[in-house]
């Protein structure tokens, strides 16, 4: 079979960060004779070349290019290429690791839309990446229709052909932005670029350590001077006018404004954050005109225009008042409705930890250039916002906790202006309902089983902030639980709120004694004949097959029903019973919700049944009497010095404050 895809990797002294990679690697959905692996190791120093050659060993799919370090990860993409045999290309990062079916999904997609690059869907695990980019399928997208110039890094797919018919390779030698360099004249030169948005293909990890390349310090000097390299790129393939700024202004918004902006500013040391204020400002003044910055938000406006003047100290201390506003959004209402979780909030921007407030007539006409001052700026910053209210929108993610997978979630908005009774002023708050369909929440697929939160995304003047859905008080620490579990696609979905920072988040399919089963009691269930009628704190949006399994000397399994509850809220469990085959002990039962899975999770409910010669009995499951273990003298002992201790101790803080 023809290779369809060269996955190229360059490595250089991952440390144990490489086995995700691989295991992703090796289990991909594509057949192993469609696709192949080339690892370019640039000179490690660790056991890693020895680890690739066992693997290389052991499939024939992989293959371990050994050469002296580069300095950089141009060359040794470069030497893939050259290796390569794949109709298409896709470059993967010896930390990061891919989805099980995104090289078939991306492969099929791009040839279905005759793509020379294929962009994958992306999930950060400790880093950024692009959020509005995924929010749909984008089968035909260009630089001209859709953001692809906030995503350059190299981690997609791009047809061979396409690469040499245009002679395009990366930069090499020891240098920054050489994947800058590539992708911008890819996009820029292609007849097609595709962004799949309906599957996680690339998740980029964070190391433990922060030691990834892209998070090391760089040298302002060097680094500048390579992005021009990609500035020229673009000047060289587009036109003077609106589109050529429009791409400009990717460079000048992160690559310099946002370095200059809030806490990210702040973080740095006091020299280094001026030296790379220098080099920022000497490319604003050297490549880019008027028509760049005009397309800033007003927030970048004022950073750039404050950068263009070389007012460092203004920089600094607009950078510290963006650092204390925020995005405060608190959910309203939690409920469950036709077997999908639906949510209320308010969400509104605070400056210091108390509510933003803005001019409460009309917004006149911003003076353009620098400000004057830090006082100016924030007030030409409230008037701005203030001309936008009509474009703020709010929007709900869903993100899975362990593999930092996010989806959009559908909502409905409305922006509501709130007088504040002194200074004449308001505040801008926005009320959204949020439908969350488990079974379709991952852009149409059932939500995976793991620990889901909620983030909350808030657009207004010059920001888009985002945070947590919470947090909330008070909520007794006791109980979380913010409303009952639903049940979708076999899983069991538990909203509830984290302890102890009071946020709402999704257990999907991992939680039991949060679910409320043990509030049924015997005489809830009714049994009429053969027939078992259990009513159950769920809620389900249609009949939903299950799997009961009858546990004694021996176990029974009966199929059953999950019904949504005619007279109220919650569902309704019913099964028939093979009475003649339960006659004797008393049999445990347990609930499936999965029952064509390989390996059914069942969950235990607090009801037994009993034959006897006049019927089935309902009664309290019995749980034998443990004989104290070894060991269990000396945890009493432990448990009873911590009481203890806390007692003394509070005991001591009360007389020390008698005292005072």
């Amino acid at each position: 079979m023809p290779v369809k895809v060269s996955v190229i990797v360059p490595v250089y002294n991952p440390g144990t960060y490489i086995e995700d990679c691989v295991a992703s690697l090796l289990r991909q959905s594509l057949p192993p004779d469609e696709y192949e692996v080339i690892f370019v190791d640039d000179g490690s120093t660790d056991e890693t070349p020895a680890r690739l050659d066992e693997v290389a060993a052991e499939n024939t799919l992989v293959t371990v290019v050994h050469q002296q370090n580069s300095g950089w990860s141009g060359k040794p993409r470069n030497v893939g290429i050259a290796a390569a045999q794949g109709e298409y290309v896709m470059f993967v990062d010896n930390d990061d690791y891919l989805g099980d079916e995104a090289l078939e999904r991306m492969y099929d997609y791009g040839v279905a839309n005759g793509a020379d690059v294929v962009i994958g869907k992306m999930a950060g695990k400790g880093r950024p990446v692009p959020v509005e980019l995924f929010r749909r399928n984008h089968p035909r997208a260009t630089v001209e229709n859709a953001p692809l110039i906030d995503s350059l890094t190299p981690h997609k797919m791009f047809r061979r052909a396409f690469l040499d018919d245009i002679g395009l390779r990366f930069p090499e030698g020891r240098r920054r932005l050489e994947d800058h360099v590539f992708v911008t004249e890819a996009f820029l030169r292609a007849d097609n670029v595709s962004v799949l948005s309906d599957y996680v293909c690339y998740y980029h990890v964070k190391r433990d350590d922060a030691s990834n390349a892209g998070f090391q310090r760089f040298d302002p000097g060097g680094y500048f001077k390579n992005l021009r390299e990609a500035l020229d790129v673009v000047e060289e393939y587009t036109e003077p006018g609106p589109l050529r700024d429009r791409l400009l202004r990717r460079w000048l918004r992160n690559e310099m404004v946002e370095r200059m902006r809030g806490r990210r500013l702040l973080a740095l040391p006091a020299d280094y954050r001026k030296e790379m204020f220098d080099e920022i400002h000497g490319v604003v003044v050297e490549r880019f005109g008027p028509g760049v910055a005009a397309g800033l938000q007003p927030t970048q406006q004022i950073v750039a225009a404050l950068i263009a003047a070389d007012r460092f100290d203004d920089v600094v201390a607009f950078a510290e008042w963006e650092a204390s506003v925020a995005l405060k959004a608190t959910p309203v209402d939690v409920r469950w409705e036709d077997g999908a979780l639906r949510i209320g909030l308010s969400a509104e921007y605070t400056v210091g930890g108390e509510p933003m407030t803005f001019p409460a007539g009309p917004a006149g006409t911003s003076p353009s250039g620098a400000p004057k001052d830090v006082t100016e700026a924030v007030a030409r910053v409230a008037a701005d916002s203030v001309a936008r209210f009509g474009t703020a929108t709010a929007d709900l993610l869903l993100r899975q906790r362990a593999t930092a997978a996010q989806y959009f979630q559908p909502v409905e908005f409305t922006r509501e202006i709130v007088p504040v009774e002194e200074g004449g002023r308001v505040r801008l708050v926005l009320r959204a309902t949020a439908v969350v369909r488990p079974g379709t929440a991952a852009d149409g697929a059932p939500v995976n089983a793991g620990l889901w939160d909620f983030f909350v995304r808030v657009k207004l003047g010059g920001w888009t902030k985002e945070g947590r859905l919470g947090p909330v008080r008070p909520v007794p620490r006791k109980d979380r639980t913010a409303t009952s579990a639903g049940v979708a696609g076999g899983r069991v979905v538990l909203p509830y709120w984290t302890d102890p920072q009071a946020h709402l988040a999704l257990d999907v399919d991992r939680a039991t004694k949060r679910l409320g089963l043990a509030a049924v009691t015997p005489q809830d269930v009714t049994v009429s004949g053969d027939g078992l009628r259990v009513p159950l704190p769920l809620h389900v949006p249609g009949d939903t097959d299950v799997l009961l399994r009858l546990t004694s000397t021996a176990a029974r399994e009966v199929p059953g029903t999950l019904s949504p509850d005619p007279n109220g809220s919650g569902a309704v469990l019913e099964a028939k019973l093979p009475a003649g085959d339960l006659e004797g002990p008393t049999w445990q039962v347990a609930l499936s919700l999965a029952p064509d899975a390989d390996e059914p999770r069942f969950l235990p409910l607090p009801l037994a049944l009993r034959v006897t010669a006049g019927g089935v009995q309902v009664v309290r499951p019995v749980r034998p009497v443990r004989p104290p273990g070894p060991g269990t003298a000396q945890r009493l002992v432990r448990r009873a010095r911590r009481v203890l201790g806390r007692v003394r101790r509070k005991a001591a803080r009360r007389i020390k404050a008698w005292r005072a």
